[in-house]
């Protein structure tokens, strides 16, 4: 059984999220890993920090994503309990894995397993605005998006662009449908190139 892994990425409330699971949704044999999962202990990691990639387990992050590579029926099994039943068949020669995370192209070791990277980018003063209208735990400081969150983004959004080129940027902005449509297509196209090369 093979894996087709999919990257994700974008800036915070760029929509990374909504793509993600609404791939899922339209694509059978599909499983989810969300950076957010990886995530320190928020007494670990001091908030000027939380943009970094030393703020999260990206070794154990990998180590469950080259599990699924590995054994997907088995990681499956134990991992993915909020798939519903009807949209994984274990005998499928081929399972989707959906990486979704804002920092998703700038660790080295993942960057290099993705088959397709996606980048979704919004201006400035809309992921500000729905930034704003989101509760995080603990609450943004005032001025923290302006002194901490949108100055680290422009800096990892550099490095990722000195580390990987075949990106496509999806504008955040396109009805979600569109943006939907336009990526699912895409790895449809991909899932065909690959299930010819198993035959």
């Amino acid at each position: 059984m093979k894996t087709l892994v999919v990257g994700v990425g974008g800036m915070t409330n760029g929509g990374k999220s909504t793509l993600s699971n609404s791939l899922h949704q339209k694509i059978p044999n599909s499983c989810i890993i969300a950076q957010d999962s990886y995530f320190k202990l928020i007494h670990m990691v001091a908030l000027s920090a939380v943009q970094v990639i030393d703020a999260l387990h990206m070794d154990m992050m990998m180590s469950d994503i080259n599990s699924l590579r590995r054994d997907p029926e088995s990681f499956l099994r134990q991992q993915c309990q909020k798939l519903e039943p009807t949209t994984m068949t274990v005998n499928t020669e081929v399972i989707v894995l959906i990486v979704e995370g804002f920092l998703i192209f700038n660790y080295r070791p993942l960057n290099e397993i993705f088959d397709r990277r996606y980048f979704l980018e919004i201006p400035y003063d809309v992921c500000k605005r729905r930034r704003s209208l989101r509760m995080y735990t603990p609450p943004d400081p005032p001025g923290y998006f302006d002194g901490h969150v949108w100055p680290m983004y422009l800096k990892n959004r550099q490095e990722m662009e000195s580390m990987v080129s075949d990106i496509v940027f999806l504008d955040g902005l396109e009805p979600k449908e569109q943006l939907l449509a336009k990526v699912f297509k895409d790895v449809c196209e991909e899932l065909e190139r690959l299930r010819g090369k198993l035959q």
